[in-house]
Order: structure tokens, then sequence, then C-alpha cells
């Protein structure tokens, strides 16, 4: 039955780890998911549950720690470990359901076939399962490591516009499982048993991405200003807001629909701060086109990240507020409880943001733009909300500055370009010092610039208009994939348990 002893399994755990990080930028070697997959799946087989803990604990602990080190950067260890240890402990419990699946299937259905097909399926939605869970719990949760975002610099990426992110992971999945029950069952004396994971894999190879349909174009200029817009960067009022402004000055002679500035491009609230809502008028009127700009906005008692945009002479006409702030990043859950645990580091954080309820989407003029603030890029509701409201591209703004020289600017790229391919739309992706791009809906980079430089695009952009299959039945592939595995498992669990009672 392949059940490798256990400190084997630990050993094959540890290195499928590792392997699944460089599959992701900023080593992206896309081909090492599947392999991290297979080495993570075999390592399960045979194990109890304790033994399932441990080995998904040396999996989940070499992939994190590894794949969030950037979170080193400014603020020490203490963060990396209590984010990657909590990743680490939900991927290790979420092994559980997986060792089930290869316990119970073949107990009730033993048959060939069955093992070929309906295991390789219980599989892949047991691990999709997991990754649902850890995107949104606890608090929002972190989809930073969800095996379909490994597959931007793919031909498999397209795949994504037809069942989204979560879809593609659970094809992936489901080829490895099936190729691996192939090669267990003895693939050599009947090549039928590659069938099932033979077809997965030109399923993921060979599918186009989902068509769009072209709207037109919009010329938009996007500004990189690298002003010192870190947590801990020394800095006087107004200095990032000064960058932004020198590096928006060579889009001046450029004849423009649209200017989309970075998330905290602006160190000051100009829904209150009256000399920074005169120098955005007067930007906007030099421009002769509304900017999207973000800064912290503060309404009653509330504050909020939010990007306005701001048109000229009339001020912020529309503003959308961030979904998902990050914890103890932008606000602190449960503060008096965390503040007794580690008081110095809880009191760095001075800010409490609201999550926002409106809607991540504006329109300029006739164009439909989706939004997404920094870290939202990576929450499917937020992507597809803006996609339902009308999008034809969209704008995402973000603030890289606390992880300047880590895989964390290169990882939301990443994330960004699959943003692109699932939706079918163009992407214009600034951050306050890079790396920004702006993506084509098929990926592919139409224009960009460099980390660590000061510098504007002025840039042709698409539009698209129609939903891709993705958008439109993303929800339903989650509760399918996901929580059908769950309901799967425990008709498995309760029939094996019911045929061993005497």
């Amino acid at each position: 039955m392949w059940a490798l002893p256990l400190w084997a399994a630990v050993l094959t755990a540890l290195v499928g780890g590792l392997l699944l990080d460089a599959s992701f930028p900023d080593v992206g070697w896309w081909p090492l998911a599947f392999v991290a997959i297979v080495f993570g799946l075999v390592s399960l087989m045979g194990r109890s549950v304790g033994g399932a803990l441990l080995v998904g604990l040396v999996f989940g602990a070499a992939f994190w720690f590894t794949h969030v080190a950037w979170t080193t950067r400014y603020l020490g260890p203490v963060p990396w470990a209590a984010l990657a240890g909590l990743e680490s402990v939900l991927w290790a419990v979420g092994s559980i359901p997986i060792m089930f699946a290869y316990r119970w299937l073949p107990r009730v259905l033993p048959g060939r076939w069955a093992r070929l097909t309906l295991l390789p399926v219980l599989v892949a939605g047991a691990w999709t399962l997991r990754e649902l869970v850890m995107g949104s719990f606890p608090y929002t949760g972190f989809p930073w490591g969800r095996i379909g975002m490994s597959q931007s610099e793919s031909p498999l990426a397209s795949v994504a516009s037809w069942v989204g992110v979560t879809g593609l992971t659970f094809l992936i999945v489901f080829a490895c499982a099936a190729l691996v029950e192939a090669a267990r069952v003895g693939a050599w004396r009947d090549l039928r048993t590659l069938l099932p994971g033979g077809i997965a894999v030109v399923v993921l190879v060979t599918l186009p991405a989902f068509p769009t349909t072209a709207a037109g174009e919009m010329r938009v200029g996007s500004v990189q200003g690298n002003g010192p817009s870190g947590y801990f960067d020394e800095r006087a009022r107004g200095d990032i807001l000064n960058a932004q402004l020198a590096a928006t000055a060579p889009l001046f002679a450029d004849d423009l629909d649209l200017v989309v500035w970075p998330e905290g491009g602006i160190d000051s609230d100009p829904l209150s701060n009256a000399a920074t809502a005169r120098t955005l008028d007067a930007l906007s009127q030099r421009i002769g086109a509304p900017l999207l700009v973000n800064a912290a906005t503060e309404r009653g008692d509330d504050e909020f990240n939010t990007s306005l945009l701001w048109e000229p002479g009339t001020g912020a006409v529309a503003l959308h507020d961030k979904t998902h702030p990050v914890p103890f990043g932008e606000y602190v859950p449960d503060r008096p409880f965390f503040e007794m645990l580690a008081p110095d580091l809880i009191g760095l954080i001075g800010r409490e943001y609201t999550p926002g309820t409106n809607a991540p989407f504006v329109r300029v003029g006739d164009v439909g733009v989706g939004l997404a603030i920094c870290f939202d890029v990576i929450y499917d509701d937020v992507i597809w909300d803006g996609a339902r409201d009308g999008a034809q591209f969209y704008a995402f703004q973000t603030n890289n500055a606390d992880f300047r020289g880590t895989d964390e600017n290169v990882q939301q790229l990443a994330f960004a370009r699959m943003r692109a391919i699932e939706t079918g739309r163009a992407v214009v992706n600034i951050s306050t010092v890079g790396t920004s791009q702006v993506i084509a809906p098929d990926g592919s980079v139409i224009d960009g610039l460099p980390a660590g430089a000061a510098g504007a695009m002025a840039t042709t952009v698409p539009l698209r208009t129609g939903l891709t299959a993705a958008v439109v039945i993303g929800p339903a592939v989650q509760l399918v994939l996901g929580w059908g595995a769950a309901l799967a498992l425990a008709v498995l669990g309760g029939v094996a348990v019911f045929r061993r009672e005497p």
C-alpha cells in the first residue's frame, strides 16, 4: 500500500514542502508543484492520525516558514514564527482528511477503478477543502499558498478562467493523485490505469482561456513614486505625496483618461485635509483626467484604507474601502488578549482599519474599473465582485515598501497575473516602490517599472466585457469541491466504521 516508514515519510514531507515553495516566485519553477504534491500525498498514505499530523506539520513548516520569510524584513522573527507556525498547524490538521481518504475509500469501495477515479477525486477535494479553510480562518484567513496561484507562468494558468484558482488546485491535485494510484495498482501491467491522470493532464495543458469580448481601449497613467512609504521609513509629513507628485510630472504631456497612484501614495486624508485636496484638484486639472488615489481616511469613529476616485474640480466622487484589512498589520483582532502576549509588538500597530463594505468598483466615464487594495488581490470575493459589477479592467493598488528586497513583491505580482487570466481582463498593478506592471488579459506584460525606482507609465490598456466561467460558477465550484469532499468523507467514515462493527 506504499506506506513509508515514519522516518521516510517525514523526510519526504520535508522535501515536498521545500519544493512547493520553489514552485512559487522568486524561484518560480512551477512544475515543482506537481512533484511536491506527490511527495505530500505519498507521505500520508498508511498513516495514523498522529502520523498524519506529524508529516503534515513537517510539510507545512517546510513550506510556510520558507514561503513567508519576507515577514521578517522589519519586524523580526516573532511575526514570522506566529504566521508560519499557525499556517503549519492548520496544514497539519488539514492533512488528516487526506489520510482518511486513503484509508476509508479503498475499504468501502475496493474496486480497482474506484481507486483510480473516485479516490483521486476525494483526495483532491480534501486538499482543496484545506485551502478553503486556511483562506478564511482564523479571522479573514491567509490564502497565500494556494496551489493554483503557483501556476501564473505555466501553460496551465488559463484553466483558472474556467474553474477559478480553487478549481485549478483541484485539477492539479487530482492529476497527481490519479497518476500515483496508477503506479500503485501497476500501470506497467495495464496502461489503461493511466487514463484518469492522463486525461486530467491533457485538460490542464490544452484548455484555452475562456473568451471575453474586446470593448475598446483606455489610456491609463500609473505612477510609482518610490517614496518613504514603509512602516519604519524616516519621513516628514508630505514626503510620500511629494514623491508621487514628482514621479507624475512626465505624464503631463500625455493625453490620459485616468491616472492611478498606489496604496499609501498620500500620507494625509484628502477628505479632511484641505491642502491635500487642493493639491489633488490642481493635479487632476493639470492632467485633464481623474485620479485614482489611496489614503487612510476617517469617517466618524472609523478609519479605513481607502481608494478614492478624484475628479477635476469635483473632488472624491467614489470611494472603496479595503475589504479585508490585514490582521496584525492593519488592525489587531482581540487586541487586549494579544497585548498581554506581546505588548511591545502589538503596540507598534497603532491603526485599527475597519473592513470596507462598499463595492470594489468605480466608474470612470463609461468604463468600469475593478479594484483591489494590496493583499485583497488574494481574496476571490473582491475580484469576482468587481467583475460582476462591470469592471472592464482592474487597478490593483499596493504598497510593498515593508518588504523591499524580498519574495513578497514577486509573489503578489504573480497573483495579480493570475487574476488577469482568471477574469479575462487587463490589470494595472501599481506599487509605491515596485515592481509595477500592466498585465494583459492573457497574462502577458504590456508595460512595467523596476522595483526601487521612481517612474510612471502611460499605457493603452485593453478593455474587456463578459464574465468568464470562473467568475460565474466560482462560488459553486468551491462549495462542491471543498464542502462536497467533507460530506463524502463523513459518509465514507460512517460506512467504514459500521462495516468494522461485529
